[in-house]
């Protein structure tokens, strides 16, 4: 790789080959903080949780609605893409390779237990919570409450979150006092001020971070501590199924705010129709009034939370989805792929999915011109093919 690709080397259609010319061994991925989408599924017991762990991961954890689960579950979730799936078919290839998201199924925390319960170490390093919430009367497990009431069981959750929080912020604020014993670097009076004057003041009043507007410098402190009030929130509305089809975020009363989205589902149906073959799926799902599985509806909505986005590379050898930030430079989004194309970054060759499906080939979108020459600052955008030209 000591020179630059030439177009013949890239037959037409192969425009993953430059990635493939990278030996396999150095193609597992880097955590860089666009490139994978982690969440922490969580809540109060027995709303659901570990349901939709399983629906959305594939998993069977145990999900004994008398037994109390304590550990906590990893598994990796396939992103259905149609946009994906129509390429494919469109190059029949070797190998096939959707995009993934993380989900951590968390143990229930106990309300007012939340600093105990929560389990801080596996939270730490996701990118945001999802939060199942019980909309629905079961007559073997009553509420903690007494009552199924989502609004407050939404607001008492967020109280957890910002208990847990400023427990946090108070040992930090008095080890930056205790330090000015001796002189504080520039950073540490900066950090000290942002949460003296206005983090822990929210906190204070109950109001989860996630609200709070920051600057870019200020946010990428308050980042650094990872507290839970201020990551993104994905809530799960899990509603009786005689319920699902005449629910909405409206009809149940519910304002999402900041850094906040909403899904209604019926875990228990959702999880029966996972398991239909997919003509039967569509058929049940027009029954219910839904347009898609929780699956992909829960998807979307992290994707959109976290704004991120997908772009492909297709050949005859894989045709596979890449994640990425919005508004993520071309030079950037082709270390998605390797370090050794964004360190080598020359240009992209771009072109939007559906304009190659019309064409039918790479070579016909040159042609017609829908296949554009991008430099290292064009913004990808969602649904684009990117063919990376490198030099190193």
């Amino acid at each position: 790789m000591s020179r630059p690709a030439t177009r013949s080397e890239f037959p037409q259609g192969t425009a993953h080959a430059v990635a493939t010319r990278i030996p396999c061994s150095l193609l597992v991925g880097t955590r860089h903080g666009v490139f994978f989408v982690e969440l922490g599924i969580t809540g109060f017991p027995k709303a659901g949780k570990t349901t939709l762990f399983n629906l959305l991961t594939s998993s069977e954890a145990s999900t004994d609605k008398f037994a109390k689960s304590t550990e906590a579950h990893i598994g990796i979730a396939r992103v259905p893409d149609r946009r994906l799936s129509a390429l494919k078919e469109l190059y029949q290839p070797k190998k096939f390779t959707p995009a993934t998201v993380k989900y951590v199924d968390i143990p229930g925390v106990e309300k007012g237990h939340g600093a105990d319960d929560l389990n801080l170490v596996q939270l730490k390093e996701v990118d945001a919570l999802v939060h199942v919430v019980r909309a629905f009367d079961d007559p073997e497990i009553l509420h903690p409450e007494g009552s199924v009431d989502t609004i407050r069981d939404i607001a008492s959750f967020d109280l957890e979150l910002v208990f847990a929080d400023l427990e946090l912020v108070e040992r930090r604020v008095e080890k930056l006092e205790q330090s000015k014993k001796r002189t504080l670097t520039e950073a540490e009076k900066l950090e000290l001020a942002l949460l003296e004057e206005v983090v822990r003041p929210a906190l204070e009043k109950e109001q989860p971070l996630r609200g709070l507007d920051l600057d870019e410098d200020d946010e990428k402190r308050l980042r650094g501590f990872q507290l839970l009030s201020a990551k993104p929130l994905l809530l799960v509305i899990n509603v009786a199924e005689e319920s699902l089809a005449c629910s909405s975020p409206g009809s149940l009363g519910i304002e999402t705010g900041a850094a906040t989205e909403l899904v209604v589902m019926s875990l228990p149906i959702e999880m029966e129709i996972a398991q239909l073959p997919p003509e039967e799926q569509r058929d049940f799902l027009t029954e219910l009034g839904l347009t898609e599985p929780s699956l992909e509806r829960t998807i979307q909505a992290s994707y959109r939370l976290l704004g991120r986005i997908s772009f492909f590379t297709v050949g005859e050898d894989e045709v596979r989805a890449w994640t990425i930030r919005r508004e993520t430079p071309a030079r950037r989004a082709a270390g998605a792929i390797h370090s050794d194309l964004e360190r080598g970054f020359i240009r992209a060759e771009v072109v939007l999915w559906e304009e190659l499906l019309d064409a039918g080939t790479l070579g016909a979108c040159r042609e017609t011109g829908t296949l554009r020459i991008e430099g290292k600052d064009y913004l990808v955008q969602d649904g684009e093919i990117v063919h990376v030209r490198f030099n190193v």
